[in-house]
């Protein structure tokens, strides 16, 4: 469980860099770079998140219901600080 709290708390918090921070930085300056070091890790990041989610459903019994709601969080910002307040502590 400590491993998907986090992975949780760190893809949570590259998505809110890519998303707040490298994205207007590279449609408002031209510059890339900051997308380019943010992304891959964001996305090993994602992958692990999920591949932990389905995981600790079968662990947990979490219906597809909760299930649902622990995904479409990771794709919602700040979604992952509350799954992990929610479903993992």
């Amino acid at each position: 469980m400590r491993i998907f709290r986090l992975t949780a708390l760190l893809e949570g918090i590259s998505y809110i860099l890519l998303l707040l921070i490298a994205t207007p930085i590279k449609y408002l300056h031209g510059d890339p770079t900051y997308v380019k070091l943010l992304g891959m890790p964001h996305g090993v990041l994602f992958i692990v998140y999920v591949m932990l989610a389905l995981r600790w459903s079968k662990k947990k019994n979490w219906g597809n219901r909760d299930l649902a709601i622990v995904l479409i969080c990771s794709v919602i910002p700040f979604g992952t600080f509350w799954v992990d307040r929610r479903y993992l502590k």
